[in-house]
């Protein structure tokens, strides 16, 4: 069992603090006003929950800041830098403006690399950037998990948040390098646009598909082809 700190109260914060209590972690619900945490577990039933504020979340030996970056999310962390060093910093955020239009940063940056730079010492992972909020009350579509998308510069941070969420009920990508973010990031906002174009927001997610070829087959499509010229 890890301890992992949450640092918000938000609809991301709360379901992410279910999702780790729910795999048997121990998990700190941190927020300005403590006794808001302390409400929100009791609504909640969480045994394995414990309310505390930003500082007392940023001692966990995981940490995951759920705060938007247009709200100073870099500022509000500032005060924790020593806390974080060194620890599996976990990303989620997305560089949305107000409306969800629009990013806040250019094409060639992302969130999580703003987090890397801010905390250098720091080992960012970056995850359930494609998720949205209302996935996490029932996660499954069906008979289909979908997948979340992780990125890191640190292999064994990465393998190290692996190991953390198992048993939670999503399919884990590992989606390479942090600088990966800059398109996860962008697909998630190109989600949200399908989806409330669809019907379908914020209930929605997406899954990498694909399947192994026979090589026999692929073998004689190319001969099909090569015969008709």
């Amino acid at each position: 069992m890890s301890t992992v700190g949450i640092l918000g109260t938000g609809r991301m914060g709360v379901r992410l603090a279910l999702l780790f209590a729910d795999i048997g972690h121990q998990v700190i619900l941190g927020s300005r006003d403590k006794e808001r945490a302390a409400q929100i577990i009791r609504e909640l039933g969480q045994e394995t929950m414990q309310p505390g504020n930003y500082q007392e979340a940023a001692n966990a030996e995981f940490v995951l800041p759920a705060m938007f970056l247009r709200d100073g999310a870099l500022d509000t962390l500032e005060p924790f830098r020593s806390q974080f060093d060194g620890k599996i910093y976990i990303d989620i955020t997305n560089p949305f403006n107000d409306d969800y239009t629009d990013f806040i940063l250019p094409w060639d940056n992302s969130g999580a690399e703003q987090i890397q730079h801010r905390f250098p010492k720091t080992r960012v992972v970056g995850a359930f950037k494609n998720v949205w909020w209302e996935v996490f009350d029932a996660p499954r579509f069906g008979d289909t998990v979908s997948d979340v998308f992780v990125v890191s510069d640190d292999a064994t941070a990465k393998a190290e948040f692996f190991k953390l969420v198992e048993g939670s009920p999503f399919r884990y990508i590992d989606a390479g390098k942090l600088s990966n973010a800059r398109t996860v990031e962008r697909m998630t906002l190109l989600s949200g646009e399908l989806g409330q174009r669809y019907g379908y927001f914020p209930r929605m997610n997406y899954k990498l598909l694909g399947e192994l070829w026979s090589v026999g087959k692929a073998d004689r499509v190319a001969t099909a082809i090569a015969a008709s010229h």
